[in-house]
């Protein structure tokens, strides 16, 4: 497992996350980003791992357990 955090201060709310893993990012109507999950199961945390590079504004963190 590992755990997602976003901080909210520097999220843009581009949706990156959101193409990469879908089952854990949503970009809601108002562009704020929603964890569906803030616990990536272990067969999730590479592509919690590519949301975390593809994010532009640099406001989520993997702590991989």
């Amino acid at each position: 497992m590992a755990r997602i955090e976003v901080d909210r201060n520097k999220c843009t709310g581009l949706g990156m996350c959101e193409s990469v893993a879908p089952d854990v990012f949503e970009v809601g109507d108002g562009g704020a980003l929603n964890l569906l999950t803030d616990q990536a199961p272990e067969d999730q945390i590479d592509e919690g791992r590519e949301a975390v590079g593809a994010c532009p504004a640099g406001a989520l963190t993997l702590h991989e357990q």
